[in-house]
């Protein structure tokens, strides 16, 4: 991927939010580095540098400006878009598999040598998987911080650092700041004892009623809870059960997470982003789709739809073939009472087993050749579509079926124009 300078230039000029996360604008006069619209002065063009991951940008030698907090934006659609190994690595490494598994973890579960994967991600985005799991981890650390009481030796272990100095060392190198300092002038929202409440940015618009819809038509009780205004669920996470609560103020989604593990937080705020699809373009989407004679009127009725997503690809897997059984969460939280689990079926059998894997690090081409065989092609596509947030597979609800044939028209957004008529569909 290559960025186009001048056209970046543009866009920073512009303040143009729609594509914060999407590139870092850094500045060699100040080493600072930044999303597009921050508010500062646009620096002159020649003392401007553009990088595709924040990991680039501190690998350079530049630091997080303070003022518009870029590492606090929607991520790059583009990893959605992409299935080929870089964005097939971003979408492992933000669910913290480096911090688990290790750089080995990461590249075995890709199927290529470390050696090979570390080459292809400082060619395709300016720094290996190590630099980008660091990012990462700043990220989390900097939640932990601003969100929580926790004391700093805790956050430091939380985010998945090795120790406290190494945590100490990132957060300066980061953000030219100390723990103490941000901690201090932190302004997201702080939770009560027990939960960590984060805001979740997205690109405007955001059709907050179209999930609300597809989350009460699909809820499980015990599982999930749907108001309406909210939406409630329990997760899996690597390291212990968690629930999460989200509701819908005019311009972020307000996250509401009770982990039984911190080290848990990173994995759980990118599962949710996914689950709401909050990295998307809405305006691309629209874009495109509102020039279509059949799509358009209802892009017009509906902006910003996004196509519901996952937080267990194998629990979205199993919502489609197999019966529900369920799990009791050691400790309830309301009406949350259980986690997903499934009943005997093939399927279940085969993901047990590890014949089967169903997470965000397949490949589309893979995932469908080995499902449709266990589960159907319409399964298949339905997991590509929601797990990995594959933007161009045509799922359409049956009273839309005798429209496939225009499914060509809607390339590259097959996804989201099957979205729209299931959403037209479920109203009508």
């Amino acid at each position: 991927m290559v960025i186009d300078e001048e056209h970046a230039y543009r866009v920073c000029s512009a303040r143009d939010a729609r594509f914060d996360g999407c590139f870092i604008h850094a500045v060699r006069t100040t080493g600072i580095y930044c999303r597009p619209s921050c508010p500062a002065v646009t620096p002159k063009r020649r003392n401007s540098q553009f990088f595709l991951t924040a990991a680039a940008a501190q690998s350079a030698g530049f630091r997080a400006c303070r003022r518009c907090l870029p590492d606090a934006v929607p991520g790059s659609p583009e990893w959605n878009l992409r299935a080929d190994l870089a964005g097939r690595a971003m979408r492992l490494i933000s669910d913290g598999i480096v911090e688990r598994d290790g750089v080995t973890g990461l590249a075995s579960r890709l199927g290529y040598s470390e050696r090979h994967l570390t080459r292809v991600l400082t060619a395709e985005l300016g720094a290996g998987p190590l630099a980008l799991a660091r990012a990462h981890r700043a990220h989390a650390a900097r939640l932990l911080i601003e969100t929580t009481e926790l004391p700093f030796a805790d956050i430091a272990f939380a985010a998945g650092f090795a120790s406290v100095r190494q945590f100490n060392d990132t957060i300066r190198m980061v953000f030219a700041s100390t723990p103490s300092d941000m901690r201090g002038r932190g302004k997201a929202p702080v939770g009560t004892p027990g939960r960590i409440v984060l805001r979740l940015p997205y690109r405007a618009p955001f059709d907050a009623t179209g999930l609300l819809a597809h989350f009460r038509a699909h809820a499980l009780p015990g599982v999930e809870e749907v108001t309406a205004d909210s939406y409630a669920r329990t997760l899996a996470l690597p390291h212990g059960e968690a629930t999460v609560r989200l509701t819908f103020p005019a311009d972020h989604v307000l996250c509401s997470l009770r982990l039984a593990d911190v080290r848990d937080l990173g994995a759980a705020v990118s599962r949710v982003r996914r689950l709401l699809d909050l990295d998307a373009d809405p305006m691309a989407v629209d874009e495109f789709l509102g020039a279509d004679p059949i799509i358009g009127p209802l892009v017009r009725e509906a902006p910003g739809i996004r196509v519901a997503g996952s937080v267990d690809g194998a629990e979205t897997l199993l919502r489609l073939v197999a019966p529900f059984t369920g799990v009791p969460l050691q400790i309830p939280d309301g009406d949350l009472t259980h986690l997903y689990a499934a009943g005997d079926h093939p399927v279940t059998e085969a993901l047990a087993s590890g014949r089967l894997v169903v997470d965000v690090g397949r490949s589309i081409e893979d995932l469908t050749e080995e499902l449709t065989p266990l589960a159907g092609a319409a399964v298949a596509d339905e997991v590509a579509m929601r797990v990995l947030g594959a933007p161009d597979v045509l799922v359409l609800p049956r009273a839309a079926r005798h429209l496939a044939s225009h499914g060509p028209d809607w390339r590259p957004w097959r996804s989201y124009a099957g979205a729209h008529l299931t959403r037209k569909a479920a109203t009508s």
